[in-house]
């Protein structure tokens, strides 16, 4: 007989939400995670006394009152704005694109002005209906911007020309006729102070956690313990790739702890010329306005995912969004499995839209 109402594969943040909405619901849970540790691609470890992201930047931003409440039952957020900045070749500018990106281009002072200046660009390029990423990107910010701005860093991001990636990836770039330097158009914005492992921590109290774990390698075994599954990994994994493997962009770190108060005065610097082989650098104390007299960096090297990486963008064009639908039919008829998250849904979610599709998915399934 099962031992478990359901067994949750993946300890980030889809499978903690539902692991502690399951607990609360009365359900008996077992999270298992083939990392070392819990939190997923938001774990956060201590370093100088410094929150490091070990797996990039992750800033909480959402304008959902009901995600909102439910994170702060877990943590106390800090007031962090993201305000990234453009490193090109020495010369820095404003991210999100506004009136001091603007200004630092083209030498233009009002709204009036920078919206004519990108008017008169898009024109000459002679955009009507943008196509790929290349022409949405002139479209919004010009000629100027996207070459010095966009291109190299989209191209280093996911490893193909800028003219062969759909346009929808840049359609949610900030462009603003304002000093406006909030990154993210958000009604709730920040870090747990803490870090994310804390808070996940708290999600998943009472709950059995076993990590060091690897589903896939006993699936046979792990199914028998528990009535239902809920699936966080690679939805391609699961199946043993039968149809191909879906494409994926992978990320590695380079992160060193330096004996100085700051390295680049700000959470996120951006390398946006081609040349620059990382594509950022994070200052991770600039996340919880660390005081300490060293600092911890972390440069981002944009990769191709192979087996053995780990996923982390998954590259939604025709072909891998054809060849998910299968898996998408095959998932379909696991019928005491639940696929969520980014990887079971093979899908670029933001934090917020994570942990609420996993409370729906919960509401449905525990009603």
């Amino acid at each position: 007989m099962a031992k478990y109402d359901y067994l949750v594969v993946g300890a980030g943040l889809y499978g903690a939400v539902f692991a502690r909405q399951a607990a609360d619901a009365g359900k008996s849970v077992l999270v298992i995670d083939r990392r070392s540790h819990i939190a997923g691609n938001v774990y956060t470890k201590p370093v100088e006394g410094i929150q490091v992201h070990v797996y990039g930047a992750h800033i909480f931003h959402t304008n959902n009152k009901e995600v909102w409440s439910y994170v702060n039952r877990f943590a106390e957020f800090n007031r962090f704005t993201n305000s990234p900045v453009a490193n090109y070749k020495g010369e820095i500018y404003s991210l999100p694109f506004n009136m001091y990106t603007f200004n630092r281009m083209w030498g233009v002072v009002t709204p009036e002005q920078a919206a004519k200046e990108i008017a008169r660009q898009r024109q000459a390029a002679g955009i009507t209906q943008p196509k790929n990423l290349e022409e949405q990107a002139i479209s919004l910010v010009g000629t100027d911007i996207y070459e010095k701005l966009v291109k190299g860093y989209t191209e280093k991001q996911w490893g193909r020309p800028c003219s062969q990636l759909p346009a929808f990836i840049i359609k949610r770039l900030p462009v603003r006729l304002s000093y406006d330097n909030n990154y993210f158009n958000a009604l709730y914005q920040g870090i747990p102070i803490g870090g994310y492992t804390a808070m996940v921590e708290r999600m998943l109290e009472g709950i059995p956690v076993k990590l060091g774990v690897d589903y896939l390698e006993n699936k046979a075994s792990w199914d028998a313990v528990a009535d239902r599954v809920v699936y966080t990994g690679a939805v391609d994994a699961y199946f043993g790739y039968r149809l191909g493997a879906l494409e994926y962009r992978s990320v590695r770190f380079e992160t060193e702890v330096l004996d100085m108060p700051s390295f680049q005065g700000n959470a996120a610097v951006n390398y946006t010329d081609r040349e620059t082989p990382w594509t950022r650098i994070i200052e991770h104390k600039f996340f919880e306005f660390g005081q300490q007299s060293k600092t911890v960096i972390s440069r981002e090297y944009s990769m191709q995912w192979k087996p053995g990486d780990e996923p982390y963008y998954p590259v939604n064009d025709e072909k891998n969004g054809a060849l998910y639908r299968q898996y998408k039919a095959l998932a379909d008829g696991e019928e005491k499995v639940i696929f969520g998250g980014r990887l079971g849904e093979y899908k670029y979610y933001d934090m917020d839209a994570v942990i609420a599709g996993a409370l729906e998915r919960a509401a449905k399934e525990l009603a």
